[in-house]
């Protein structure tokens, strides 16, 4: 086993530098942002560190290796050439997934094959088998990913992806991920003193998130992760990664955060999923229409997720919907506001320019975050 390993957390597109922040505030140094992920040099122990507190990765894997390959044996003799038994017991279990962009070997079965097959081999002869392996231990899910020839070889460690925190146990029609609620906190310079509002809750991701970042509760605490059934990882890392999870946890900060929409279901949903997650004392929920919205402090912060209006017969009382909450907004200066919506006309409808715009994908939608600094009283 070496003694660091490459790992790799990958990122919904243009959260990148986010991702790349929280790893750094980990204490990981060696840090390479790259399209759609995120690397860095790491001991073993950063396993269970990343995949405890990375609130807008999606996965962290190991990078078992990487090279060109533009024929089925090239891909077959290097991905055999790889140190496998260095990462995968005999008897673990070895499925293999595959992508493949603008590459040569483009039939991603053929390339799942092939490297299964490869890793079958070199397993076999390391550990003197004439049989075919067991496969009856613990996940080990192996991903071949081409992209222009060059494939990389990688170990999914968290299983399930990142964004399944265990606390949401009913959504609404459109869902935001967890780690995109969370990097839309993120990306305010929202602190847990001031207000903080989402008038459009939904089932309540982004204030559950706002509540947990607020706390400092790592986002993956109460969940499983694959790599936890992993020999290359003793137990006691987890043990430590927890413990040290449980002590920076600030659970006596006090937060002013609420939620409210006007479907009284989500709402009911949104109070369900934040009991689940253990804050059912700490948001405070409310079934009510944006231009009913009301402010009792200044400085206060709202990030929300409206809907977009990309159904036809939505599309009116949406871009209505944003123009009511322009006109509350401007009585109110103090207060910052981010809105992540696909509609292009959304500034126009709400009535001023936004001080920063940021490109994101909201699953495969391409949208704007549009970020208004409110003057601090």
């Amino acid at each position: 086993m070496p003694k660091t390993l490459t790992l790799i957390a990958t990122s919904a597109m243009g959260l990148e530098s986010v991702v790349a922040k929280e790893v750094k505030q980990l204490g990981y140094e060696d840090v390479i942002v790259e399209n759609g992920r995120v690397r860095y040099e790491a001991e073993v122990s950063a396993i269970p560190r990343s995949n405890l507190w990375l609130r807008t990765a999606d996965r962290v894997k190991v990078l078992v290796g990487e090279f060109e390959a533009k024929t089925f044996d090239s891909l077959f003799e290097q991905t055999k050439a790889l140190p496998w038994e260095q990462y995968i017991p005999e008897d673990g279990a070895i499925p293999v997934i595959g992508k493949s962009v603008k590459s040569t070997l483009y039939s991603v079965p053929d390339c799942q094959a092939i490297v299964k097959k490869a890793i079958v081999e070199r397993m076999k002869n390391k550990h003197g088998l004439a049989t075919r392996l067991e496969e009856s231990g613990p996940m080990h899910r192996v991903e071949i990913a081409i992209h222009k020839d060059h494939a990389m070889l990688t170990l999914d460690t968290s299983g399930v992806g990142l964004h399944k925190r265990g606390y949401r146990l009913n959504q609404g029609e459109a869902p935001l991920k967890e780690t995109m609620a969370a990097a839309l906190v993120q990306l305010t310079n929202w602190k847990p003193d001031y207000p903080f509002l989402d008038p459009f809750c939904g089932s309540g991701t982004i204030p559950i998130e706002a509540a947990m970042i607020g706390q400092n509760i790592a986002p993956g605490f109460n969940r499983e992760f694959a790599s936890e059934a992993w020999d290359i990882i003793p137990y006691k890392l987890w043990e430590d990664a927890l413990n040290e999870a449980e002590d920076l946890a600030n659970y006596d900060q006090p937060l002013n955060i609420s939620g409210s929409d006007l479907d009284h279901k989500l709402v009911d949903m949104a109070k369900a999923n934040a009991t689940e997650a253990g804050l059912g004392e700490l948001i405070q929920w409310k079934q009510m229409n944006v231009r009913d919205l009301t402010f009792k402090q200044p400085n206060g912060y709202i990030v929300g997720n409206p809907p977009y209006g990309e159904r036809l017969g939505d599309k009116d009382q949406v871009e209505q919907m944003y123009r009511d909450f322009g006109a509350i907004m401007k009585e109110h200066p103090s207060w910052s506001v981010y809105i992540i919506t696909s509609n292009e006309s959304f500034e126009k409808l709400y009535g001023k320019e936004a001080s920063k715009r940021r490109k994101l994908f909201n699953g495969f939608i391409k949208t704007d975050y549009y970020q208004y600094f409110g003057k601090f009283e």
